[in-house]
């Protein structure tokens, strides 16, 4: 059994998510329920295969190996029934360099892109740097869950000849997992108007059942014809900092069109930790990977719980799946810097302010709870706190 409830001290380790509050807002003691990566060691097998790496003493460049190949292969198959040939799998150092790419490699500047509202905030930032026009759609609220406006969307795509959309399944920060049927409705949305869809599928893993993750690519057999697929191990296995990640696409054409776009900007090397890690992950992640979801369903039950019995005016959107929970302050009437203010200054405490997912998150925060129980009762502690 993993023992998730020990807490590590993660400060002055050169953590992003624990070193950087202090410069980020000015305050000392704060507790970061922000960034998402988990309070976690990684699998234990993971930094044995980093270690006897290191070991050799000797870090020269490294090719992807066949054996990376089929971990891959292997886990896609194991837990999302998604048969990828070698062919069709790239890498990249990140799933958002990745979302650069493939804007530069299929559109061109002043092409509109669409995304959703609220939704993962590079997003919005890749369109807007990459020169291109940024184009939301609202998502709408159907029993305390986010949905896809459809109706909506076709007008859009319409009105502003969208040429690709950047889907994020499961989405973060609501923490919905599409269902295929959603899916297929909104593939066939974009199929009849030849828009390009990009799918973020990095939470893939992190499902809470009876809840099933399909990736865009399954969802019908041509969809992989106007679709590629950005996923990595990093999320699920708390392996950020090794940066890498896959690229999964199907249609040659496409295919052919990313990697001109890589070798333009020197981006088809990956460092060898990378690799390694990456493999090991697949390769002995499966007990590691079910003992995690266990413990992050029992803290999403712990905030649910918290909420209604200690701060019963924040509502939280109940997610599907990721380590990430959306609430609602807005009981509160207070505007979003306001929210920020007082959760930072008298609570102490730092989560990702809502505003930055897009208009539609005003007045909410995101709440990581990939972190030991005893962590997550002070941030929720704290929470309280800002506002009691």
């Amino acid at each position: 059994m993993v023992e998730f409830d020990t807490v590590y001290n993660r400060c002055n380790t050169n953590s992003s998510k624990w070193d950087s509050v202090k410069d980020t807002y000015g305050e000392d003691d704060l507790l970061p329920m922000w960034i998402a990566d988990m309070d976690f060691k990684a699998n234990l097998p993971v930094l044995d295969a980093l270690k006897k790496t290191a070991e050799q003493g000797i870090l020269g460049y490294s090719p992807a190996p066949d054996s990376l190949y089929e971990a891959i292969q292997s886990w896609q198959k194991r837990h999302h029934d998604y048969l990828i040939s070698k062919e069709a799998i790239l890498f990249n150092s990140g799933v958002v360099p990745s979302l650069s790419l493939a804007i530069q490699a299929y559109t061109e500047p002043g092409d509109a892109i669409l995304i959703h509202d609220p939704v993962y905030p590079p997003f919005a930032k890749v369109v807007e740097q990459n020169n291109r026009k940024l184009v939301r759609s609202q998502l709408l609220i159907d029993h305390e869950h986010f949905v896809m406006d459809l109706e909506k969307m076709e007008k859009q795509i319409i009105a502003e000849n969208v040429r690709l959309f950047i889907l994020c399944n499961p989405h973060n920060p609501g923490g919905r997992v599409w269902t295929k049927s959603e899916l297929e409705a909104f593939g066939k949305l974009c199929a009849k108007y030849d828009v390009l869809v990009i799918s973020d599928e990095i939470h893939q893993d992190l499902i809470f059942a009876p809840h099933v993750f399909t990736t865009f690519t399954n969802v019908h057999p041509t969809f992989k014809e106007f679709s590629i697929t950005l996923t990595a191990a990093t999320k699920t296995f708390n392996l950020a900092g090794i940066k890498n990640s896959m690229i999964f696409i199907e249609n040659p054409d496409l295919r052919k069109k990313f990697v001109a776009a890589q070798e333009r900007n020197f981006q088809n090397e990956i460092n060898v930790f990378g690799y390694v890690g990456t493999q090991a992950a697949y390769q002995h992640g499966d007990i590691w990977l079910e003992e995690l979801l266990v413990y992050l369903k029992e803290n999403i039950d712990t905030v649910s719980e918290f909420l209604k019995t200690e701060l019963s005016e924040v509502k939280m959107m109940h997610p599907e799946g990721t380590y990430l929970i959306w609430l609602d302050f807005s009981a509160f009437n207070l505007t979003d810097a306001q929210l920020q203010k007082q959760l930072i200054h008298k609570g102490k405490v730092v989560l990702n302010p809502g505003i930055s997912f897009g208009p539609k998150g005003t007045q909410h925060m995101r709440l990581n709870v990939a972190c030991p129980k005893e962590t997550l009762l002070e941030g929720l502690n704290r929470i309280k706190q800002s506002f009691k």
